[in-house]
C-alpha cells in the first residue's frame, strides 16, 4: 500500500454539524436556538428575558426578529407555555419589541 493510501484510508468523514432546533411559541417556526429569545420562568416562579440561553428554569422560544411577539401577547401563547401569568413589566417589553443585544428596547 502506498503512503497516500494509507492516509486516505484513515480520513474519515465527520458529519456535518447539528445546532438545537426549538419552535417559536407563537408562529409555531422551528429555527436554529440562537435565532430566538428566550422567555424563562425560573424555579421560584419568576418569569424573565433570558437573553444568555442557559438560565434555569421552564423556557419559551420567540422569533428575535420580533414578527411573533404581538401574536403571541394576543394568543396567550407564552403564558400557556410558561404555565404562569405574565408580569406587567415582561407583558410591556413584549408590547414594546423586540430586545437589542445590550438588553434594552429597539426604539428607544
Amino acid at each position: 500500500m502506498s503512503s497516500a493510501a494509507t492516509v486516505a484510508a484513515h480520513k474519515q468523514v465527520l458529519p456535518a454539524k447539528t445546532y438545537p432546533t426549538r419552535t417559536c411559541v407563537a408562529c409555531r417556526t422551528e429555527r436554529q436556538k440562537r435565532e430566538f429569545v428566550r422567555i424563562v420562568r425560573a424555579p421560584d416562579g419568576t418569569v424573565a428575558f433570558d437573553l444568555t440561553g442557559r438560565a434555569n428554569g421552564r423556557g419559551a422560544y420567540l422569533c428575535a426578529d420580533g414578527n411573533c411577539w404581538q401574536t403571541a401577547l394576543k394568543k396567550s401563547s407564552i403564558e400557556r407555555a410558561l404555565g404562569v401569568s405574565l408580569p406587567p413589566a415582561v407583558r410591556e417589553q413584549l408590547a414594546n419589541g423586540p430586545i437589542t443585544a445590550e438588553g434594552g428596547v429597539n426604539g428607544s
